[in-house]
């Protein structure tokens, strides 16, 4: 780096220095008051109950009573758990390899049990095809897939799955698989299946960062993979972590300008999480334990998310949705919006995969070879998960969508039976009163300040069986989330 970087980075960061240690303080207060652990850690309000928290269950308990929607869509998320390599800060089980070896094998006997769960499943519910309203592949590295395979994946998936009325069709994609050898196949394969919408994994524009993470890509093949995606016409969505081991808070600006600058649609922000808040543990405990001298602090952490909501903003992006920045409103995630602000009914298919159904919750098994066996049995692969009673139906319907955007209170009291001003109105004030909540008319919903710590005001709604993390890491302070609380009764 020469003296003229070194003297921009020290610019950027004294000119958004003041702003920064203001969120600073705030994380300090909300941390004396309770709200945050006081280990400085954070979990990520993803799902309600937390993923690691659901009981055993089986199928036959989930959807004995379960009656489709009254239009008959579906959001619909595929998982397909297989990545070249390990990277360390992923908290899912994958298994890794380059095709040519036994991977491949793997591969097509996943995707033959994936067919034949959708299969169980359509027969479970009584449907010809489910009618999908948005569509999200994931994983692992779904264009991990040869040509051949993702093209049979994609013509057995819409085989299963009607398509007519979808509104966006997003794949999660790996940079490398969009720039290999196949990676032109690949993007004219998912073009022609009516994928719409990428989210490519970048995670850092530092090559000793990507190192770090034991990514399978460097700098050089994220950018070529935008440019090539962005020429093909997809929409852009790319993924940045912040607080991992090695990270700097200048070198994080100068690459937050880069990104914006690259003028994709989204950028969406990730914190680093060292335990896991997944089916398995990620070897990212393992590094910080060899050298806890490379995590930044939790504290650092705070400015570095403040400083990318700041210089996002001078290039024209805000926040859609939660944690997700973008110029134009209209251009975010159709999958995560219905399944976690309009609470729609969302199904999913493989390892791990969850459904997120009105009033119940199922999750699919840890394991490749219990997946397996589930499917070869005849039965769903669905090893946990709930039926919501009546107190967790309430909580449910506030978690989601309070963290990624705000609460309807019409569509909270069609879902609940009672008014969202009657739920938790001690609880409510109280977090008025420290500036997080505001009412806003028909909507309720964080306030600019609440955003910002989105995950610990959404603990507080968590039944005392489900807060994050154990009492004595809380401080007592009026927003500790195992105060008693007057206005509900704990499930």
């Amino acid at each position: 780096m020469n003296d003229m970087s070194i003297k921009t980075d020290e610019t950027r960061t004294a000119a958004h220095r003041e702003s920064l240690e203001a969120r600073v303080r705030d994380f300090t207060r909300f941390r004396e008051l309770g709200l945050i652990a006081q280990s400085g850690d954070f979990f990520p309000s993803v799902h309600y109950p937390p993923i690691t928290m659901y009981p055993e269950a089986t199928e036959e308990e989930l959807l004995d009573d379960y009656v489709l929607p009254p239009d008959g869509l579906f959001d619909i998320y595929l998982h397909l758990p297989f990545c070249e390599q390990r990277c360390l800060f992923c908290h899912y089980p994958v298994k890794f390899g380059k095709f040519g070896d036994k991977t491949h094998d793997e591969t097509e006997r996943y995707l033959d049990a994936l067919e034949r769960e959708m299969d169980l499943f359509r027969n479970r519910l009584g449907i010809q095809k489910f009618q999908a309203r948005s569509i999200l592949v994931g994983g692992g590295t779904p264009t991990l897939l040869t040509p051949a395979q993702l093209d049979r994946m994609l013509t057995g998936f819409k085989e299963r799955v009607d398509c007519s009325r979808v509104t966006q069709f997003n794949f999660d994609v790996d940079p490398g698989t969009l720039t290999d050898q196949h990676g032109a196949e690949r993007r004219r394969i998912l073009r022609e299946h009516g994928v719409d919408r990428l989210t490519i994994g970048v995670q850092s524009l530092d090559d000793e960062i990507l190192r770090k993470m034991h990514r399978p890509h460097d700098v050089k093949t994220a950018l070529a993979s935008i440019e090539a995606c962005r020429a093909d016409g997809f929409q852009l969505n790319i993924e940045f972590i912040f607080g991992y081991p090695g990270q700097t808070l200048e070198g994080w600006m100068r690459m937050i300008d880069e990104a914006a600058r690259l003028d994709v649609e989204e950028i969406q922000l990730y914190r680093l999480k060292i335990d896991s808040y997944g089916d398995a543990q990620g070897p990212i405990d393992k590094i910080v334990q060899l050298r806890p001298q490379e995590l930044p602090a939790f504290e650092e952490a705070i400015r570095m998310k403040q400083a990318a909501i700041e210089i996002l903003a001078e290039h024209g992006y805000t926040e859609n949705l939660r944690r997700v920045f973008s110029k134009d409103p209209a251009k975010y995630s159709h999958y995560a919006h219905n399944q976690c602000c309009q609470l729609y009914d969302q199904v999913g298919f493989g390892l791990t995969a969850f459904s997120s159904l009105r009033d119940r919750f199922l999750l699919n098994t840890q394991t490749f070879e219990d997946y397996y066996r589930r499917i070869d049995s005849g039965w769903l692969p669905v090893n946990r998960g709930i039926k919501r009673n009546a107190e967790e139906q309430k909580r449910w319907a506030v978690v989601l969508p309070l963290k990624n955007r705000d609460v309807d209170k019409a569509q909270y009291r069609a879902l609940t039976g009672i008014e969202f001003d009657e739920a938790f109105p001690e609880l409510w004030e109280r977090l008025v009163a420290e500036g997080l909540v505001e009412d806003k008319g028909a909507f309720a919903g964080l306030t600019r300040k609440g955003a910002f710590f989105a995950d610990e005001v959404c603990h507080q709604f968590h039944a005392r069986s489900y807060i994050p993390f154990e009492p004595d890491e809380y401080a007592q302070g009026p927003l500790n989330p195992y105060r008693v609380r007057q206005d509900s009764v704990e499930a």
